[in-house]
């Protein structure tokens, strides 16, 4: 579902004015509604540490100039969508621009489930990185120590895997045995 250009263009706004608020995550539009996430706990930062580590070693010899961040916006203003993946690979040139980063930069969108609104990841921002085009979808599952590969098209492709395993996400591999749930 897309969201028409001046509602969204309403809620972009509305977004850009929110002070920031101590307490509270991450500030996203879906759907037509503003959301608000809750901050992550550290095990989730964790692992977004250890896989963006891995990932940026990786990057030089496949992808030179790309560089797997966290923190910054995902905006597709056609979808009517503004996301804030855990972690994202993309051109390091992209962050000198004063604005969103675009789906059409991105390789591969990162996520490490949270613990307050794990089908937020599981339903909703599949169908929303397929939509966009993003090729690959890490889903890190700390809740349980597992996780899935989606890959194109549209995310048809899923592998499943346990954390232990040392997995393949595209021209990458990811060790997860460094990954921890968030009960141990």
């Amino acid at each position: 579902m897309s969201v028409d250009a001046a509602n969204y263009a309403r809620l972009r706004e509305i977004t850009d004015r929110l002070p920031q608020i101590p307490g509270t995550g991450r500030v996203e539009i879906a759907h037509g509604k503003i959301v608000i996430t809750m901050p992550p706990v550290r095990r989730h930062e964790l692992a977004v540490i250890r896989i963006g580590r891995q990932l940026n070693e990786q990057l030089a010899a496949t992808h030179p100039g790309f560089v797997a961040h966290p923190g910054a916006d995902l905006e597709d203003v056609g979808l009517g969508r503004l996301r804030c993946p855990d972690l994202m690979v993309f051109p390091e040139s992209v962050l000198e621009e004063d604005a969103a980063v675009y789906p059409a930069d991105v390789l591969l969108a990162v996520e490490v489930v949270s613990k307050s609104n794990p089908e937020n990841d599981y339903d909703e921002k599949v169908r929303d990185y397929a939509a966009m085009g993003i090729p690959l979808y890490l889903l890190v599952d700390p809740r349980d120590g597992t996780g899935i590969v989606h890959s194109q098209p549209r995310y048809a492709r899923r592998e499943g895997f346990a954390f232990g395993d040392t997995v393949r996400v595209g021209a990458w591999r990811i060790d997860t045995g460094g990954l921890l749930t968030y009960g141990a």
